[in-house]
């Protein structure tokens, strides 16, 4: 079972469709949350996850926030500008399908949430203290997250509490170890000085996890943003990736 693993696409459809067509044919897609925020596609981002095969879609703290359900004043002021704005422009069938997302769902070995295990919505998995602690919250072998937009890989090691942190090479394949808490980073607005799409392949027979970044077109991205009056920082992370 050929399976595409994306996070963090925030309402950037040009990234998306970038992903999608380099992915190419998959058995089934797992979004680990924030479809919307930031960005300045939203319904056309809800819309196009909506199609895909096989979908699992978990609820990141920016879709909750842009149906009210979290309040933005922990946001930052462009954070809450931008949600501000996504709130004016969803559609009824847009928030019908952000409020449907669970926090978390559990697929044979896989967890997947959005920030942590302990804290779906909320939690920043960033270190291996942290990532030591949510071993706890989970029973399967591993766990997928998103959140951060850096992609990671956080292994236990086998008989005490101590992780092993790795950050994997874009274009790689690995096999993944139990147990794990695994990131595959953004795809809408990478954090990790790569202003690349970032996505997985998971192969759930074979626990291969094949790690990817791939060009997209930033400038058409940035012009929309512009035209939308979203927030100009925004707008300039997405060419720096930070």
């Amino acid at each position: 079972m050929r399976i595409l693993v994306i996070s963090d696409i925030h309402a950037n459809l040009t990234a998306l469709d970038t992903v999608l067509s380099s992915a190419g044919d998959v058995d089934a897609v797992w979004c680990l949350g924030d479809v919307v925020g930031y960005g300045p596609d939203p319904n056309e981002c809800v819309q196009r996850v909506q199609s895909l095969p096989n979908l699992i879609c978990i609820m990141g703290n920016h879709d909750a926030a842009a149906l009210n359900l979290i309040d933005t004043e922990s946001f930052n002021y462009e954070a809450r500008v931008a949600i501000h704005w996504t709130r004016q422009q969803l559609t009824a069938e847009g928030v019908n399908f952000l409020n449907q997302l669970p926090q978390k769902y559990v697929f044979e070995t896989v967890t997947l949430t959005h920030g942590s295990p302990r804290h779906p919505v909320w939690e920043y998995i960033l270190d291996t203290n942290i990532a030591s602690i949510n071993f706890d919250y989970f029973d399967t072998d591993y766990c997928f997250v998103g959140h951060s937009h850096l992609p990671a890989i956080y292994n236990l090691l086998p008989g005490n509490h101590l992780v092993n942190l790795i950050f994997p090479e874009p274009n790689t394949k690995r096999t993944l170890v139990p147990r794990a808490i695994v990131n595959p980073g953004s795809v809408g607005q990478p954090r990790d000085r790569d202003p690349r799409a970032a996505y997985a392949i998971f192969d759930l027979e074979g626990k291969k996890w094949e790690y990817y970044r791939v060009a997209y077109d930033i400038h058409a991205v940035q012009k929309r943003m512009r035209n939308a009056g979203l927030p100009q920082r925004h707008i300039q992370r997405l060419a720096a990736g930070w």
